[in-house]
């Protein structure tokens, strides 16, 4: 499920990927496996009982009747199979159903803030520059303090946490209103409000994702992220729409209120919400005891040794971090490539964006019909998208880089999905928010180098040669790190072969040769 990267001051909505499903109605099975094995439907035999001579006469009547049952069970079966590959198979339960309904309208309620925020920040300080140091100033915590809040999530109950910490981003939205409205917001107030909506996401961002993750079983999890991103882009589409109507009514003040209620709304929401993994979550984790003037443990180093020790999330980290810093900054990229050498407008640019939205919705369908994707699924696309990325640069023309942009987007889409899936189900309970939290920091941290790399390279190579270089680079790392992998793997074989197999040989007839000490008491006796 990844916290969207907002503006200054703004409270992140619970992470569109945590739709996820409830199982109260069926505590132990789905109702796919339900169906399947429905007590009115015999079971056919294909066997006959040992005690009943195998004669024509005693196969003949139990393969008779098993004909029928036999359709049945295929067609049962078939059902099941598209039931289980529905990208809206998480949406069966109550629960799901209720977090998606949260998530859409906490997304356009973030949105209808966002829509009027950029400029009511101009307004209160007249520069530019203001924008971009309250935007570093809410990212700050995020980088420096992630996977702390990933340990707070790991030791607290998830519910209270998430709850609580929806509670405060909601304080925080209604405390912007009244200062609006009563003209009271200056820089350093603006300052401090970024800061603490940075701070409490640091917490809140892990516990609404592994809220939502325990919603759902781990084959459902990304059904429930390709919901929650299709309720993020619905909510995306319904704020932008409501916010004009709202400030051009109520004023500016009226966003951030909204904004407030969205929140709230969610608060109240998630105590009803009930988890079907419940095997798997985790108490809060118990401090570790200390010896005398020792610091205590918080659980960060822990953490943090988890990631790097595991080869799937390490895998994961370099293939976001090239990908950030080397492409997928469409918004920056293609904007410069249509308004420049392909003598593109504004509208057309628009365009452009639109079809980048409807990709990026199809992604979010087919990525939902995923079941247990792994790092080499977000490979392929990744080399997919980056060899995409190298004919969008050399596109001769609107329409051909209309038809390249939108397979791009899918694949970005599904590779997200993927992404987020393997984030919250391979980690084990205890430690899936400090994992988190950690992932939190590198997405920060590629976020915040890859604009000033983009932009360095398409000083130096223009456009199409930033876009085509960039997609090189990606592409021959992901290819080289594919071949060493299979390299290693053959490797490894070869000398299992060569060596450990005669080995092992040798020392099994030498253990066999050796007389057991039960044999030479026999003996002896």
């Amino acid at each position: 499920m990844g916290r969207r990267d907002l503006p200054p001051f703004t409270e992140p909505s619970c992470n569109a990927a945590q739709a996820h499903r409830d199982s109260g109605r069926i505590p132990s099975a789905s109702p796919v496996r339900a169906a399947a094995h429905t007590p009115g439907i015999p079971v056919p035999s294909s066997t006959v009982p040992s005690s009943a001579p195998l004669t024509p006469a005693a196969a003949v009547p139990a393969a008779a009747p098993a004909s029928v049952p036999a359709s049945a069970s295929a067609a049962s079966a078939s059902g099941a199979s598209r039931d289980d590959r529905s990208p809206w198979r998480s949406l069966r339960g109550r629960s799901m159903r209720w977090w998606a309904v949260a998530n859409f309208v906490s997304n356009a309620g973030t949105w209808m803030q966002l829509t009027v925020q950029n400029l009511l920040v101009l307004q209160i300080t007249g520069s530019a520059a203001a924008t971009g140091l309250s935007m570093s100033v809410q990212a700050a915590p995020g980088l420096l303090l992630g996977t702390l809040g990933g340990a707070v999530v790991d030791r607290w109950p998830r519910k209270v946490t998430a709850a609580v910490g929806q509670a405060l981003l909601g304080g925080v939205a209604v405390l912007t209103a009244v200062l609006v409205a009563l003209d009271q917001l200056n820089l350093p107030l603006l300052m401090v409000l970024a800061a603490l909506t940075g701070l409490i996401a640091t917490v809140d961002g892990p516990a609404c994702a592994l809220l939502g993750n325990d919603l759902v079983k781990a084959e459902d999890v990304p059904s429930a992220i390709g919901v929650g991103s299709l309720a993020h882009s619905g909510g995306r589409l319904a704020g932008a729409a409501l916010a004009g109507v709202t400030v051009g009514v109520l004023g500016t003040a009226a966003a951030y209120v909204a904004n407030g209620l969205s929140f709230a709304f969610v608060a109240c929401v998630i105590p009803f919400l009930k988890p079907v993994r419940r095997q798997e979550l985790a108490k809060p984790a118990p401090a570790k005891p200390r010896g005398k003037g020792k610091p205590r443990d918080t659980g960060v180093r822990e953490g943090l040794v988890f990631f790097a020790r595991r080869p799937r999330l390490v895998a994961l980290a370099g293939l976001n971090g090239i990908s950030a810093l080397f492409g997928r900054n469409y918004s920056l990229t293609l904007v410069v490539l249509v308004t420049g050498p392909l003598a593109g407008d504004a509208g057309t640019f628009s365009t452009v964006a639109t079809v980048l939205a409807v990709g990026g919705i199809v992604g979010a369908v087919l990525g939902a019909r995923l079941r247990r994707p792994g790092v080499r699924l977000v490979s392929i696309l990744t080399l997919a998208g980056a060899l995409l990325q190298v004919f969008a640069g050399l596109s001769p023309s609107i329409a051909v880089l209309l038809v390249l942009v939108l397979p791009m987007a899918i694949a970005e889409s599904v590779a997200d999905t993927a992404q987020n899936t393997v984030l919250q189900t391979d980690p084990p309970a205890h430690m899936r928010g400090r994992v988190l939290g950690a992932w939190s920091s590198i997405r920060t941290l590629w976020g915040l180098a890859a604009p000033p790399m983009l932009g360095f390279l398409m000083e130096v190579l223009g456009v199409r040669g930033a876009l085509v270089a960039g997609g090189l680079l990606v592409a021959t790392t992901v290819g080289t790190a594919f071949l060493t992998r299979g390299r290693r793997t053959a490797a490894s074989a070869a000398v299992e072969e060569i060596v450990e197999a005669p080995l092992n040989e040798a020392l099994k007839s030498r253990t066999a040769r050796l007389p057991s000490p039960r044999t030479e008491l026999e003996t002896a006796v």
